[in-house]
């Protein structure tokens, strides 16, 4: 294993579980020291496994709500009063809470969905942007979504794309200044069942029916006609994140199989 992120402080959001635990995982065995993010506890084991995974890593873990701006702001303080530097952010928060066609949505499903998958990433690239900026050096990698065209999750969507937005316009802003702004447009992923789920309720059998179209439409639209692996995913972020990457920002790259999004 190499270590492209020796002597780099790296935040990750939405650690706990899927590719942000994958994330979380690589960057230790890479040489990153962590702060963890979550608002579940189960960020709480993450930081025990590491211990027993990579011991010599500095790991510290934070719960909080990315999708308030004032937990954002809390987490990179936190993490630049720990460590002295943020390096690398790696921005996970997101994902479909509901499954269905448009006009099936609730106004304020609307809302939670473009609360949960659009404002974590701006508020915490809010957050940061001082403290990369005063070290004039820096890499956040957004995880957005090929969700961008898809089926039955148009609000996930929008949010997803104004994530792409985000990271290009603020790559214009920084690129000069020391800091590199990218996204992965993440394809269909399996991962194991979460354990907190997003939406707790039981789905009904017409929200099974739409679930599936997502997943059939997904293998379709891939041109390998399969869903990807949380690895797949995570070496395309670490791959942003690092100095490998130096004259890349303002891109976001669909890691979907050949799914362009």
């Amino acid at each position: 294993m190499s270590l492209r992120f020796q002597d780099k402080v790296a935040v990750v959001t939405g650690a706990a579980q899927g590719i942000g635990r994958g994330v979380a995982l690589r960057l230790a065995a890479e040489g990153a020291a962590l702060m963890l993010v979550d608002r579940s506890e189960l960020v709480y084991e993450l930081r025990d496994e590491l211990a027993h995974r990579s011991p010599q890593t500095s790991v510290q873990v934070l719960t909080a709500d990315m999708e308030q701006a004032q937990d954002c702001q809390r987490t990179m303080q936190t993490a630049k009063a720990h460590f002295g530097r943020i390096d690398v952010l790696v921005n996970n928060v997101g994902g479909t809470i509901w499954a269905k066609p448009f006009e099936h949505y609730q106004v304020s499903e609307i809302e939670a969905e473009v609360r949960r998958s659009l404002f974590p990433t701006l508020w915490c690239c809010h957050a940061v942007l001082p403290y990369m900026l005063e070290q004039g050096q820096g890499a956040i990698v957004n995880v957005s979504s090929i969700a961008t065209r898809s089926i039955n999750r148009v609000p996930y969507g929008a949010a997803k794309g104004g994530v792409n937005a985000l990271t290009a316009c603020l790559a214009f802003e920084t690129a000069q200044r020391g800091v590199r702004v990218n996204a992965i447009a993440t394809g269909g992923t399996e991962a194991p069942p979460r354990r907190i789920p997003r939406n707790a309720a039981e789905q009904t059998e017409q929200e099974k029916i739409w679930y599936q179209q997502i997943i059939d439409q997904t293998v379709q639209s891939s041109l390998m006609k399969r869903y990807g692996t949380i690895d797949e995913q995570v070496g395309a972020i670490l791959f942003l994140a690092s100095d490998e990457a130096a004259y890349i920002t303002g891109t976001t790259l669909p890691v979907g199989g050949g799914d362009l999004g």
